[in-house]
């Protein structure tokens, strides 16, 4: 169950997710435009928890700008405006209203989560067949697309393979979404490494911005290569073959299915978070963002 979103003024709440708020401006420079509220909210095994992360929200989005720069040569994102009401400075962006498309663009570098599980049962992942004897943490022979449908919430995203993409927007588009998707892998890849960390993972999304002649231009949409939306290890930490130590909120699913005693599997809402693993949770987000931007939070 998400929290019901705050009243912001001059704006018409219109969605929330696990995370985020979406309200569409009704006045002003900017009406009819969409802010985008990134809320200290968590989640975890498909529960928002009850229990916020300080911080969280002004982290994600700080970082979701600075990617939205290093990417602006290769691919042009939703991006408006950071003058945002006082209310939510800091973890607010306007953005353009896009036709989304209806599927997760994941690239795989690294071999786990999900795609290991499917790898142990079938030996590949979302259709793309990989070599015997790859661990948890096994980095692919070359990155692989490895898209998912989008899940409401409390449900789990599917892995599904290309050909379904292209059922679901059509072989151009999907072949475009296939194309950004590598490439913007490929370059935040690189420049992570150069930053000490590997980035296993990523999911995007894309909306198309109308055109004139009725065909539009795809651009990055929502956040991009954030702790929620990306696998970050430290790269002089990294060893495959066991789980790696992670830049996300790993370390508060841990505590979940070990010490808190929560059953995940058995329907109950997780329990509230103790002080400590709240505090070692914002830490990893802040880390995350400290090491990748140079930036001090």
């Amino acid at each position: 169950m998400i929290p019901t979103a705050p009243d912001i003024e001059g704006t018409t709440h219109l969605h929330s997710g696990k995370v985020r708020d979406l309200y569409r401006i009704d006045g002003g420079e900017h009406e009819g435009r969409l802010l985008m509220v990134a809320s200290d909210r968590i989640s975890a095994y498909d529960f928002v928890l009850d229990t916020t992360i300080p911080d969280k929200g002004e982290i994600l989005t700080r970082m979701s700008l600075w990617w939205f720069d290093q990417l602006s040569g290769l691919v042009g994102n939703h991006v408006v405006s950071s003058d945002v009401p006082a209310s939510v400075a800091g973890r607010a962006v306007i953005c353009e209203r896009l036709d989304m498309f209806p599927v997760e663009c994941v690239a795989r570098g690294y071999l786990t989560g999900s795609g290991l599980v499917d790898y142990h049962r079938d030996g590949e992942v979302c259709g793309v067949a990989l070599p015997a004897g790859l661990q948890d943490g096994s980095r692919l022979p070359e990155p692989i697309f490895t898209p998912a449908t989008k899940a409401e919430i409390g449900e789990h995203d599917e892995n599904v393979d290309y050909e379904a993409v292209c059922e679901a927007v059509g072989d151009d588009a999907a072949a475009e979404l296939r194309m950004l998707t590598m490439e913007v892998y490929g370059k935040a890849h690189a420049l992570a490494r150069e930053r000490g960390i590997i980035l296993a993972d990523t999911k995007l999304e894309f909306g198309r911005r109308p055109g004139p002649d009725g065909t539009g231009t795809t651009i990055l949409a929502d956040e991009v290569l954030t702790p929620d939306s990306s696998r970050f290890w430290p790269l002089d930490e990294w060893q495959p073959g066991r789980a790696q130590t992670a830049y996300d909120k790993q370390f508060l699913r841990d505590w979940l299915t070990g010490e808190s005693g929560w059953d995940r599997h058995s329907g109950e809402a997780p329990p509230s978070l103790p002080p400590e693993v709240v505090e070692r949770t914002r830490a990893r987000y802040v880390e995350a963002y400290e090491r990748l931007t140079g930036e001090t939070f």
